[in-house]
């Protein structure tokens, strides 16, 4: 089958990463790291697995950083390669192993990504996991799998950037029959979004900024939303449809991004701003919450300056290795500064559960307004075109690109 394979090459990863800032065709040129190859379907790893059918297949921020080389090292032990990419997937089990028992041949399903302990049929389970916090297992590189912190990172498992990869039973989820395949790909980054909000300590009458307003920025929006917190919620865009979905999904109001967020806050929120003898400005008061969807240093940097004392960071976008952030300011204003990476199980209403589920359920509640996220489809055969989409999707006035596979 054809499929969209990352192979590993020391000296195209160096080259890919020195040329991407620059010129962004880099990341699919004549170095890339990527290639569009005749692979082997992977087998059934043991009994407990499934063969899925890919339908939908999303492009991720941190599949983009990985093709653009731009992602952190910190992530570079907890892969095996060549791998094919792509774990925001819905898709159609194809194949049972003996001893499935949760789903059935014809299911539509989603994926949990995290190949974690009972994934690699480890026992006991590890601290993490046995606390509900899959995504951050420490035995991703044991088990019966090769190493791979998450489907699309591993060779064994396969990806949804191919007509069929594998997966634990334990990672299936199935989509209701009134969950669109549009609403249904979304599930995994907004279970991402969901797990930033929760992880929050947001309170009624607290103001609430969002930095960025991609995929996540978005879905982050309406997380708050669908979970019933009413507070204002001010949403940092730069382009007009990110500013037009914001606003449709129940951001309060748009800032602006960059330097003229330092005019536009302060005046949304009655915050004083000073100017030290050099760089950026400081306030004195700001929003209570901040999410930083981006994972940017400038906007990590943004996102300590614009929280008022006492205040809460959540880091819901994939961060690299920032550069420029002043600690003074988590320092001075005793910031809680949290990350938020994956999912799991949340505490949420007295109640324990999975962060998919909840998802599934509020998507499903609100799917006339996420659908329209998903707007830009294209076969495998063209995914060069679909990297350069999602790379400049917001200039494109476009927000999620994904890979569209037909029916056999």
């Amino acid at each position: 089958m054809k499929a969209v394979q990352y192979t590993k090459s020391i000296p195209r990863y160096l080259a890919v990463r020195a040329l991407s800032s620059r010129a962004r065709g880099a990341a699919t040129g004549p170095l890339s790291l990527l290639r569009h190859a005749d692979v082997d379907p992977p087998p059934l790893p043991s009994g407990r697995w499934i063969r899925v059918r890919t339908r939908l297949s999303g492009i991720c921020g941190s599949d983009l950083a990985t093709v653009c080389a731009k992602g952190s090292p910190y992530f570079s032990p907890f892969i095996s390669t060549p791998f094919v990419l792509g774990h925001e997937v819905v898709g159609e089990v194809a194949e049972t192993g003996a001893d499935v028992e949760d789903v059935s041949v014809g299911d539509r399903i989603v994926i949990e990504p995290a190949l974690h302990c009972t994934v690699r049929d480890i026992s006991p389970v590890c601290q993490p996991c046995s606390r509900g916090r899959y995504a951050a297992c420490e035995n991703v590189l044991r088990g019966n799998l090769a190493p791979g912190i998450q489907t699309g990172y591993c060779r064994d498992t396969g990806g949804g950037w191919s007509p069929e990869f594998v997966a634990h039973e334990r990672q299936a989820v199935r989509v209701p029959d009134g969950v669109s395949d549009e609403a249904a790909v979304l599930i995994e980054p907004f279970a991402c979004a969901l797990h930033g909000v929760l992880r929050a300590s947001v309170v009624p009458g607290q103001s609430v900024l969002i930095l960025g307003c991609g995929t996540i920025g978005l879905l982050t929006i309406a997380a708050l939303r669908g979970l019933g917190f009413d507070n204002d919620i001010l949403a940092s865009a730069k382009h007009p449809r990110q500013k037009e979905l914001a606003l449709s999904l129940g951001a309060t109001a748009i800032v602006p991004t960059g330097a003229t967020l330092y005019d536009e806050l302060p005046r949304a929120t009655g915050a004083t701003v000073l100017h030290p003898e050099i760089g950026k400005p400081v306030l004195i008061g700001g929003v209570d919450v901040t999410f930083d969807c981006v994972g940017a240093s400038s906007t990590i940097d943004d996102a300590v300056r614009m929280t008022r004392s006492g205040g809460e960071v959540i880091l819901v976008g994939m961060p690299s290795i920032p550069t420029g952030v002043d600690w003074t300011n988590i320092w001075h204003k005793e910031l809680r500064v949290q990350g938020a990476y994956a999912y799991g199980i949340e505490r949420w209403r007295d109640t324990h559960t999975r962060t998919f589920a909840l998802a599934m359920q509020l998507i499903r509640d609100a799917e006339e307004l996420l659908v329209p996220l998903v707007d830009a489809k294209y076969p495998l055969h063209r995914y060069r075109e679909a990297i350069l989409n999602a790379l400049h999707s917001g200039r494109r006035g476009s927000v999620k690109t994904v890979f569209e596979f037909p029916p056999d």
